[in-house]
């Protein structure tokens, strides 16, 4: 072989090389638009409607329009898309708060929700990787003396916080002096703080922005308390969509999906930070 038959020789497999990989790759990348098979559909919506668990108040989980009455949310826009690309109606069952859906989550009776992923959760749900970072903070009433989130955790001072919330474990074991009072809503929650039932609220800054909207003069303070990292959370024992579900995550992220989302619901309050 003459050295110009070498040096095509040497092209021809430097092509099909980069064929071959770039072949690879888009097979390693599908998106979740690609039809999903039967057994997919049926893992992930056993009773063939995508159920999705929400509740009222969370631009994460679901809000209404004021003006149209129209629900939006992260949750819900996420689940009727994923119920979209899996060719399958959907259903929004809704709760009156996040403690609940949790419940309905594990016993089976919704198939989907976007939640905190912490390592409580992962025993009785399983997570997607984060596709939202959210900032945890405190809401204080008009003509609050708190000025700082050093002037929290002092005797006399109320915190509300949800029943059943990831703040409600962690500021009860944080805050030394401060009292944790729980709401068993996030409507309870506002009413307290109109009526100085409690000195301050704390969660997301998603759902605070929302709450502030409602009490006119109230505040969200600045500085965070830490990162809620929010993931779709399906039931246990659906392995078999796991890997789809994975794929669907990272697509809504990727294309824009969630940012949509969280514009459409009014969602304020994500980190600056990228999910990890």
């Amino acid at each position: 072989m003459n050295q110009g038959d070498k040096a095509m020789d040497r092209f021809r497999r430097l092509i099909i090389s980069t064929i071959a990989t770039a072949a690879l790759t888009l097979a390693g990348c599908a998106s979740t638009a690609i039809a999903p098979s039967a057994t997919v559909r049926e893992a992930l919506a056993p009773s063939g409607t995508l159920r999705i668990g929400v509740y009222v108040g969370s631009p994460t989980s679901m809000v209404k329009d004021p003006a149209s009455g129209e629900a939006r949310g992260v949750t819900l826009d996420l689940g009727k898309e994923l119920a979209k690309r899996l060719g399958i109606p959907s259903k929004a069952v809704v709760y009156p708060k996040l403690a609940d859906v949790l419940v309905a989550l594990k016993e089976g009776k919704v198939d989907f929700t976007v939640t905190h992923a912490t390592e409580v959760r992962a025993k009785f749900v399983d997570f997607t990787p984060p596709v939202l970072s959210l900032e945890l903070g405190y809401l204080v009433p008009a003509g609050s003396p708190i000025a700082s989130v050093a002037d929290i955790d002092r005797p006399g001072v109320r915190v509300g916080v949800s029943q059943g919330s990831t703040s409600q474990v962690t500021l009860s074991r944080e805050l030394k002096n401060a009292k944790v009072i729980t709401a068993p809503t996030l409507k309870d929650a506002v009413g307290m703080l109109s009526q100085h039932q409690l000195d301050t609220y704390s969660t997301n800054k998603a759902i605070l922005f929302k709450m502030s909207d409602q009490l006119p003069g109230s505040r969200v303070l600045d500085g965070r308390l830490g990162l809620e990292h929010m993931a779709i959370a399906i039931p246990k024992g659906r392995e078999q969509g796991r890997a789809y579900l994975d794929r669907f995550a990272a697509d809504a992220v990727a294309e824009g999906l969630v940012a949509r989302a969280g514009e459409r619901a009014g969602l304020r309050g994500a980190a600056k930070t990228e999910p990890h």
